[in-house]
């Protein structure tokens, strides 16, 4: 079952597998049902027939809640501790027990699928993180995923770790999308994560990895984010990225991102 959000002239609609579902739907009541009634829930309400609808947007709710991890795959700890001036504290975040993890975005904030992306005008380092980003209802059952970019200034973050927040969060540093392909948990264990980015029509960088390579178990970075939070209306969590461009990359208005997670394809422009 796959969820798709559409702008339309009369305001946002929702449809599965291309059926409209109703006026009045809203993901956060769809994430309030448990992961075995979801299918007939959404069967009870979606439309019979297939309907076009304009462009995408991105698969949330305004009040959604969009958190992170970080220093889940090797590569990424390797990269932390290259642009940080603590280089030790990415080691320890790795090898502990508690995950990082951190709030991104709220659902207002989030672009979806051909929308504008941005860098930070006060940073000089910037780079997308292509992340395979769960979705999760309201009893933290996994229900499905999108594709996810965390777009991050390294340079910020670099020079202190406090500095985190700005790094991570700000306007058009989040994208989701296209839709949310609803399925089991133990299918999002070695899915094939791409990365491509071009500039004025040309390649300027490419790379690939699987969700194979997460060091934690997805269900234990769950069960942390859950340990002392309620949500009711569900969350997004990106599960942390394993390609890291190399250090003389760096967004630039104009770039072209292209983030394929298993048949999900996310693609967005940085903005001028």
């Amino acid at each position: 079952m796959y969820l798709t959000k559409h702008k339309t002239a009369g305001g946002s609609r929702w449809r599965l597998d291309g059926r409209l579902l109703p006026e009045d739907f809203e993901l956060r009541r769809l994430l309030e049902e448990s992961r075995a009634t979801i299918p007939a829930f959404l069967l009870r309400i979606a439309g019979t027939e297939a309907t076009a609808l304009g462009s995408l947007l991105a698969p949330v709710d305004a009040s959604s809640e969009v958190w992170a991890a970080g220093v889940t795959y090797l590569r990424s700890r390797e990269a932390r501790e290259a642009e940080s001036t603590v280089r030790d504290l990415y080691s320890k975040v790795y090898d502990a027990e508690r995950p990082e993890l951190f709030f991104k975005a709220t659902g207002w904030r989030v672009s979806g699928h051909g929308m504008p992306i941005r860098v930070r005008r006060d940073s000089r380092w910037n780079v997308p993180e292509p992340e395979l980003t769960l979705v999760i209802n309201a009893r933290g059952e996994i229900v499905g995923f999108c594709a996810g970019n965390d777009v991050s200034s390294r340079d910020i973050e670099g020079a202190n770790p406090l500095y985190l927040p700005q790094a991570k969060i700000y306007d058009g540093a989040c994208a989701l999308g296209p839709g949310i392909l609803l399925c089991e948990a133990d299918t999002l264990s070695n899915l094939s994560i791409e990365l491509a980015v071009t500039r004025d029509g040309h390649a300027i960088f490419a790379s690939e990895t699987r969700t194979s390579r997460i060091k934690r178990p997805l269900r234990e970075l769950v069960d942390y984010l859950r340990r002392e939070l309620d949500f009711p209306h569900g969350v997004f969590l990106m599960t942390g990225t394993g390609i890291v461009p190399p250090d003389d990359f760096s967004l630039a208005g104009g770039d072209h991102v292209r983030i394929t997670i298993g048949d999900l394809t996310l693609e967005n422009e940085v903005a001028r």
